[in-house]
Formats: C-alpha cells, sequence, structure tokens
C-alpha cells in the first residue's frame, strides 16, 4: 500500500494499465451487478436537487424506477446506491448513446444543465473507496467485463490512475495527485 495523506492506495492502482474501452465494453458496468453505484452521503442531496434537470434525458424505465423508490436507494447489504431499473437491472440513470451506455446525469452535465458532472464512485470506476472514519483505502476492482479494457490500457501503457486523473484530483486534489506521482516516481526505500 502506498500512504498518501489521509489514504491508502493499493500498489495495483499504479501498476495496472486500464482505459475504458466502449466500443468493447458497451459499458457492461452500468449494466451488470448486485445494486446501483455506490454513493456518499454528501451526494443524496444533490441527486435529489438535479433530478429535475436530468429527467429529461433519462429513459422511461430509469423515470419510472425513481419516480417509485426515489433518486437512490439502499441496497441489500444496507450500502446507498444508484436504483436499478427492475430492482437488479440497469442503473436509472442509463441512457443509449449508438448502442453504448452512458449516464443521463453525465448527459445533463456535457449539457450545462447541471454542475456536478456524476456520482464520484462511476467516475472513479475501477477504483472502488473504502472510507474509514480516519481514512480511505482506494482498491482495484477487477471485474471480467473490463477485460477490453485492461487490453486496451496494455495497448496505450496507460496505468489506472493516470487513466482517473481527472477523477483523483475531483475526489482528492492537485496536491494529493502530485504526491500519488511523486510516490510512483521515487518510491520510498525500505
Amino acid at each position: 500500500m502506498i500512504e498518501v495523506q489521509h489514504t491508502l492506495v493499493h500498489e495495483d492502482v499504479v501498476k495496472e494499465n486500464f482505459v475504458c474501452n466502449l466500443n468493447k465494453c458497451k459499458g457492461a458496468c452500468c449494466l451488470e451487478g448486485d445494486s446501483g453505484a455506490p454513493l456518499e452521503a454528501a451526494e443524496l442531496d444533490i441527486l435529489n436537487e438535479i433530478y429535475p434537470k436530468v429527467k429529461p434525458y433519462m429513459t422511461a424505465k430509469g423515470i419510472a424506477t425513481i419516480e417509485k423508490v426515489g433518486t437512490y436507494v439502499k441496497d441489500f447489504e444496507g450500502d446507498l446506491t444508484t436504483p436499478c431499473v427492475d430492482v437488479n437491472k440497469e442503473c436509472a440513470y442509463v441512457i443509449w448513446e449508438n448502442g453504448i451506455t452512458k449516464c443521463a446525469i453525465e448527459k445533463a452535465y456535457e449539457q450545462g444543465d447541471i454542475a456536478w458532472q456524476k456520482p464520484i464512485s462511476c467516475h472513479l470506476y475501477p477504483i472502488r473507496i473504502t472510507a474509514y472514519p480516519e481514512f480511505d483505502v482506494l482498491n482495484y476492482d477487477r471485474w471480467s467485463i473490463c477485460s477490453p479494457a485492461c487490453s486496451f490500457g496494455d495497448e496505450l501503457q496507460v496505468r489506472v490512475h493516470e487513466f482517473l486523473k481527472g477523477p483523483l484530483i475531483r475526489k482528492y486534489g492537485e496536491e494529493w495527485y502530485a504526491e500519488l506521482e511523486n510516490q510512483v516516481a521515487s518510491p520510498p526505500e525500505g
């Protein structure tokens, strides 16, 4: 593990290659899994606030789901997540463009309707954060549906943390990211 300020970063985050390849996976991470995207407590009010501006970009099924259960839910483990269509199908915020899943929240952001891009867990994927009271642990989440991203990352020689530079800075700041890069460039001895 690499210690950076109030975080512990698993070495795979800085050693493994990864670049999303939506043309291959079609955004399967928004469709697969046992529950929606993990949410931070601070994101709940944001989802409620932006929903009216995101709604015009959503599918009828996504809207029906949110109208029924709300902009977020507690999953079977008690974690806060985005709701899923028909309980465990695609995320309620999923839209399709040219056969590839996209995010209605991000679409509203790109169109200038809202100032919040999307849940940080989505933006940071394949990094998953385990939050403890005094520090966060950042792990690389390996999932078979992302094998095209691993191959594409190998081809381009882009590490997970490099691919996710923008989201990591969004979450932890420029200074944190610079410290991570510094530690990767010259790891501490011992």
